[in-house]
């Protein structure tokens, strides 16, 4: 069975360009990393769990913010890992240079015993759509595809 995941693509428009709140890992390994490593916030569910319960659940801990609004769900969209990625695309603002994000504890540096408490998102920041497709990782690109879809239809 592989694994799920869901999550939240919020999108403003800005003097009349839409723009996409991507996330950008944390911990050391991502750190001087960036085209093609950025993600829409999202985490892991299991089989009891709603999926959109736990994309705005995935939303809030990664960011601090609630995730409200009119809600267009997007096509799932399978990973390279094999890992299904349910999202939905919700109209909103937030200030991205105030994100809080949940964090998780690993042995930094490698080998040394010495366990540490890392942000799971480092930070979070608003991208042109032109951008957003390079910074976002290539099988999530496909949400960004179909949000342009779903807005030029309205």
């Amino acid at each position: 069975m592989p694994k799920k995941s869901a999550g939240i693509l919020l999108y403003r428009y800005q003097k009349d360009v839409v723009e996409v709140l991507l996330v950008h890992p944390g911990g050391p390994f991502w750190a001087r990393k960036d085209l093609g490593i950025w993600s829409i916030p999202k985490g892991e569910y299991g089989e009891s769990e709603n999926p959109f319960q736990v994309a705005k659940r995935e939303f809030r801990e990664e960011t601090g913010f609630q995730a409200e609004g009119e809600f267009m769900p997007l096509k799932p969209l399978k990973q390279p890992s094999n890992k299904i990625i349910t999202a939905w695309a919700v109209e909103g603002d937030c200030d991205a240079s105030k994100i809080k994000s949940n964090t998780f504890t690993m042995e930094w540096p490698p080998r040394s015993g010495k366990e540490q408490e890392i942000p799971e998102v480092d930070r979070a920041g608003w991208f042109t759509i032109d951008m957003a497709k390079k910074k976002l990782l290539k099988g999530q690109v496909g949400f960004i595809e179909e949000l342009c879809a779903l807005l030029k239809k309205k």
